[in-house]
């Protein structure tokens, strides 16, 4: 079963940090805390993380300089990044928050609605991910298994193609009604890319695991990445 997904908070105000998790915690999944952007840094170094909220006017490693160090890292580039501020910023300003990473640049005071929603979003893809991973893992194992399996275990390996099959189709229901919802919302651009390239991933799943199916040849058949 997945666990629960984690969610970075970064801001340097205790207020506004308890904010933050008053309109999140709606969302049932773990709130993180860090107060700077070192903090923040330090808590990406042991735990994967759905999506981050980050203010951008902090003292010392402010918003941006902390998104440009995430973004250098392999395993948190790929994290999703919201800046939050209060700054009254022109166009400039917002280029610089996108050309740091960030997926949405939202201003306080915002909508705790619209916020929450967009959390969300990327909560759902990050949950997805991790059950597209689980999936790939099984038949990783199916796969190693398969070299090793005689001609009388042929019960046996039917009954697991076909766990993996059932299991592999409900992420793939998943993942299809999260695509209808992101389309019908008109949501941000980088979680219908995100969205996208998950079902990708499963494509490529899928046609590995029919592979195994008797009658499609002996061969065995690579596993989709899961970068």
């Amino acid at each position: 079963m997945v666990q629960k997904a984690k969610i970075l908070l970064v801001d340097d105000r205790p207020e506004n940090l308890l904010a933050l998790e008053a309109i999140l915690s709606a969302l049932d999944q773990t709130l993180v805390r860090a107060s700077s952007g070192e903090e923040a840094l330090k808590a990406l170094l042991t735990d994967d993380f759905a999506v981050i909220l980050l203010d951008v006017q902090m003292p010392g490693m402010d918003g941006f300089e902390t998104a440009a160090h995430i973004k250098r890292r392999e395993r948190t580039r790929d994290i999703p990044i919201i800046f939050l501020t209060a700054i009254n910023h022109g166009p400039h300003h917002t280029f610089r928050g996108y050309a740091a990473g960030a997926v949405d640049y939202i201003s306080k005071p915002f909508d705790p609605w619209v916020l929450r929603a967009k959390v969300s979003v990327f909560v759902e893809l990050y949950m997805k991910n991790c059950q597209l991973r689980e999936q790939a893992a099984l038949l990783r194992l199916q796969l190693e298994g398969s070299g090793r399996t005689a001609v009388g275990d042929g019960k046996e390996s039917a009954g697991l193609l076909a766990e993996l099959s059932a299991r592999l189709a409900a992420v793939e229901e998943q993942a299809e009604a999260l695509s209808k919802q992101l389309d019908d919302d008109a949501a941000d651009a980088a979680a219908v890319a995100t969205a996208a390239h998950l079902e990708r991933k499963l494509t490529g799943l899928r046609r590995a695991l029919d592979a195994l199916e008797p009658g499609t040849g002996s061969g065995a058949p690579s596993v989709p990445s899961q970068s």
